[in-house]
């Protein structure tokens, strides 16, 4: 199954990517899943610069094409998401702006960081988002809090507790991304 997996900070000095690559390192392990990891701020989308409504699937311009394509291929998707300021990040909220058909019946799991939170609120943000566009959201979400203290020289530092819930998460992506296959 493919699974694609969203940094969704653009930030410099952002902590999303060594938690991203801790996710991209954990679903590498399982061999249900084929990675497509995906970087914003490298991807480096505009601000939405189509002239129509992503519902058209009217794209003009060569990024929106081939984020589409890339959206298309996946057949599930990681959210990797900070919290700023009780929200998510507006890169990842672009991205998935950029398009619509692409995401229906895809399953999707959250990990979140931040501080005491662990990033819930921003995924209680981003909630409403994911079902319009026909997101699936598994059950497990990782919530990693104290996010500042866990990566050590540019590396996610990950404790059992969260390691498993990414573990039943995966699971439930893979699960679910079976089910929803048909609908696709």
């Amino acid at each position: 199954m493919k699974l694609m997996i969203i940094v969704g900070s653009v930030r410099p000095g952002r902590v999303g990517l060594p938690v991203a690559e801790w996710v991209r390192g954990v679903a590498q392990a399982d061999d249900r899943f084929e990675i497509d990891f995906v970087d914003l701020a490298e991807l480096a989308l505009p601000f939405l610069d189509e002239p129509a409504h992503p519902g058209s699937r009217q794209y003009t311009k060569p990024h929106t094409i081939a984020w589409s394509e890339r959206v298309a291929a996946a057949e599930a998707v990681i959210l990797v998401s900070p919290e700023y300021n009780h929200s998510y990040s507006p890169a990842l909220k672009n991205a998935i702006d950029f398009l619509f058909h692409e995401w229906t019946h895809k399953p999707v799991a959250t990990v979140s960081y931040g501080g005491v939170s662990g990033g819930s609120r921003a995924i209680a943000a981003l909630d409403p988002v994911l079902s319009t566009v026909g997101l699936v959201k598994v059950g497990s979400s990782v919530e990693i809090n104290g996010i500042g203290k866990r990566v050590v020289d540019g590396v996610f530092e990950a404790d059992d507790k969260i390691t498993a819930i990414l573990h039943r998460a995966l699971g439930e992506l893979h699960r679910l991304g079976e089910a929803l296959a048909p609908l696709r």
